[in-house]
Formats: structure tokens, C-alpha cells, sequence
């Protein structure tokens, strides 16, 4: 068949600061899934948008392209549905327990997501410490566990925006992971493609964000919520902070066990608070702004929703998780309170235990990771345990010890530590 363009005219005119058509992005996105346009090609797009942005039209019309590619699913026709993002941090298992508590409100939660890579956790990778769990469900299952259950998590079909998971592999080998367009079209490609009713967004900024800087990190909020909106899908945005690790574990079983505890009615504060005002956003956005989410967590609902959730895809949410063979536990060395603690060194250190993967083919190890006994504001005598690192391979020890160089930072006795919040801001 006969082109319509030239790669190279579109790579230049980007390269130069322009403007592309419609039909441009529709006919680059297309070739290039196609294999017409060429990986060192797309890589020379990628790195013009980096450089030089795009404009808001050209972002919508990049991400339709994006979703055109592929299928589109429907989850609509059950009712009310909701489905949360997040951009990735560490220790952050909040997408477990806040699955099950908002279907307890017959809220139907399709939660597609991905595992971990780098020092980012997966939810796939975490729900898979769980005996004979299943992350690959085809789309008539998806559907029938929501319609009974209520709430889904497991992985994307290959049908959805296929070019995405193309372009996406290219942008991780290339520098051009970070160009927001690109990374609001990857995530609102998917999302839309979908077919949930609402979305809501929890984008991180902080020392173990994938946005460390806060602007930036609000203009990739903007950009999504943009784009949501002008799909005509409801999507609000929660700004939160990942300067430090949330929750107490970072690792697969780990942080399963502790998601297990907020839906039993305890966990630690940080992971509550964010779990409760995420389910306020979706549960609002899907027409209940008035839900009891806190009863729901306290009355046992929502604990019914995960054991009925994990069951629907193979697993047994009574079986004892991975316990890891060795331990070491670090401590205090002196009187004092704990003023900061890094989040990338936390997760460095859980990733090198064996907790995540340096290629998406790699194995994990579900019984590693950090356990903390102490965050930012705590006071600790000599002697105290501040963290316990788990791991099957003792020989992973040195490494994590290593990454952990300077993650933790002391005050002297009775200094007082300010906190910040949680949630940073909203964006709707």
C-alpha cells in the first residue's frame, strides 16, 4: 500500500517546533504498530516531543490514535463502575484494600494494572505472592467476576492500545520515559480504552515518585484529567506525597499482609488515610458522595469483597504467604528521632533483596523486602529496631546495605518532626 506520509517529514516537523495534523498522529501511531515506521524512527519522534512538547490538541489526538489501535471494552453495562491509577511509588499497596471497600457499595472496580519494574512496585506482582492467585483473566471472566463480585484486579489484555506496550518499551530504552504527553497518553490511552465510568488518579511527587519535582508532577496531573474530560470520562486527580515509603512494608507478601490488616480494620495511618480518600473520589464520581467508607472498613464489607475477589481468580485468601528464609534487622544507634527517610534508597534496597525486577521477564522474589518499625517523627532509643530486611538470598544482604547509605536521617531527642500531608492537592 501506498503511505500517506514520510516518517521523516513528521520526525522534522516536530524536531522544528511544529505543530502535527490529525491525520499525521493517526497515520505515525498507526505505521509505526505496523511496523511500517521504524523503532530508531519513533525513537526520534519520541525524543522531538521531549524536547519541544505538544499541544493540547495534539495530545488528545496522539492518545485517540493510541486507543484506536486496539480494542475497547465496556464495563458500563454493569451499572456504576470506577477504576483508580497511580503512578507508582514505594510501598504503595493501596490499590488492595481499596478495590474490595469500594465495590462493597456496589461500585464495580475493573482494576487493570501491571507489575513492578525498577524500584516501583507491581500490584499484579503482590497479588501473586497469594497461592494459586491469577493475574491473566480473558475479557468474559473480567466481566463475570465484576457482575458478581464487584471489584477485578488483574492484568491488561494484549488488545488494549496495543501501540502503547510498544511505544513504551521503546520509550524506556531511549530517555524519553519522562516527556509528559507521553506518559498521559500511555496511562489515558488504556484507561479510556477501558470503557470504566470514572477515574481517579493518584499521581505521586516526591524522593520515591516517578515525578519528583511537584509542578511537574501537577502538570502531568492537568494533562490527564484534560484528557479524561475531553473523552467524556469523569476524572478527578489527587496529588500525593512519596517522599517517604507508605505504609510500614515494601515488598509482595509484605505489603499484602499488611493491606489484609487495614481491611481487618487496623494497618498504619498513612495507607488508611489515602485508601479512605481514594474511595470518597470514586465512590462520588460514581454517583455517592455521601458513603460510609469508614463503616465499610470497620464492619468487615470490605473484607468480604477481598476474600470473594481473590477466591474468583484461583487464589485462597487463607493461605499462609511467603516467609523469607533470612532476616536482618537494623538499629538505632543511639537515642534520637527519626526526622527523614528516603524513599528511592527504601526501595533500592527492597528491589536489590529481590522484592522487584530490572527486566519485566525477571522473576520476583515475594517473601523479600523492607519492613520499617520506625517513620518520620518517632522516637527511638539505642538499640531499637528501625527496619528488618527479609530475603531469600542471604548473599543479597551487602547490596541493600548499600542502598540504604544515608536513607535514614536523626534528629536529637525531643525535636519535633512536621509531617506532610498525604494528599497535596485535588485536580478536577
Amino acid at each position: 500500500m501506498v503511505e500517506r506520509f514520510d516518517a521523516v517529514d513528521v520526525i522534522r516537523a516536530k524536531r522544528d517546533g511544529g505543530v502535527l495534523s490529525d491525520e499525521q498522529i493517526d497515520w505515525v501511531v498507526d505505521a509505526y504498530t505496523r511496523g511500517v515506521v521504524a523503532d530508531e524512527q519513533m525513537s526520534a519522534l519520541a525524543m522531538a516531543i521531549f524536547l519541544n512538547g505538544m499541544q493540547r490538541g495534539e495530545i488528545v489526538r496522539w492518545t485517540n490514535a493510541m486507543i484506536n489501535s486496539g480494542e475497547r471494552l465496556d464495563f458500563t453495562v454493569l451499572g456504576a463502575t470506577a477504576d483508580k491509577h497511580s503512578t507508582g511509588g514505594v510501598g504503595d499497596k493501596i490499590t488492595l484494600p481499596l478495590v474490595p471497600l469500594v465495590a462493597a457499595f456496589g461500585v464495580r472496580v475493573p482494576q487493570l494494572s501491571g507489575r513492578g519494574l525498577g524500584h516501583t512496585g507491581g500490584t499484579l506482582d503482590k497479588m501473586e505472592s497469594i497461592p494459586g492467585w491469577r493475574a491473566s483473566l480473558s475479557n468474559d471472566e473480567m466481566m463475570t467476576i465484576l457482575r458478581e463480585v464487584g471489584g477485578v484486579i488483574c492484568a491488561a489484555g494484549a488488545g488494549l492500545a496495543p501501540a502503547d506496550k510498544k511505544l513504551y518499551a521503546l520509550r524506556d530504552t531511549t530517555a524519553t520515559v519522562e516527556a509528559i504527553p507521553l506518559i498521559a497518553s500511555s496511562i489515558m490511552s488504556k484507561k479510556i480504552a477501558e470503557g470504566t465510568g470514572a477515574l481517579v488518579l493518584d499521581v505521586k511527587t516526591g524522593a520515591g515518585a516517578f515525578m519528583r519535582d511537584e509542578e511537574r508532577a501537577r502538570e502531568l496531573a492537568r494533562t490527564m484529567v484534560d484528557l479524561g474530560t475531553d473523552a467524556g470520562l469523569t476524572t478527578v486527580a489527587l496529588l500525593t506525597d512519596m517522599s517517604v515509603p507508605l505504609g510500614l512494608t515494601v515488598g509482595n507478601a509484605l505489603e499484602v499482609r499488611e493491606s489484609v490488616e487495614v481491611l481487618a480494620g487496623g494497618g498504619p495511618s498513612d495507607i488508611i488515610e489515602l485508601t479512605v480518600a481514594l474511595a470518597r473520589e470514586m465512590l462520588a464520581a460514581a454517583g455517592q458522595p455521601d458513603a460510609d467508607v469508614e463503616a465499610a472498613l470497620a464492619d468487615g464489607r470490605a473484607m468480604d469483597v477481598w476474600k470473594r475477589m481473590v477466591a474468583a481468580q484461583g487464589g485462597d485468601p487463607d493461605a499462609d504467604l511467603p516467609v523469607a528464609a533470612h532476616t536482618h534487622t537494623v538499629t538505632a544507634e543511639a537515642d534520637g528521632v527519626l526526622s527523614d527517610m528516603d524513599a528511592m534508597g527504601i526501595a533500592v534496597a527492597a528491589w536489590r533483596l529481590g522484592a522487584g525486577r530490572a527486566r519485566k521477564e525477571d522473576p520476583v522474589d515475594f517473601a523479600a523486602g523492607v519492613e520499617l518499625h520506625a517513620k518520620p517523627g518517632d522516637s527511638v532509643r539505642a538499640g531499637d529496631a528501625v527496619m528488618t530486611l527479609h530475603t531469600s538470598d542471604e548473599g543479597k544482604f551487602p547490596r541493600a546495605f548499600e542502598a540504604l547509605e544515608g536513607a535514614l536521617t536523626w534528629a536529637d531527642p525531643g525535636t519535633t518532626v512536621e509531617r506532610r500531608p498525604i494528599v497535596i492537592d485535588r485536580i478536577a
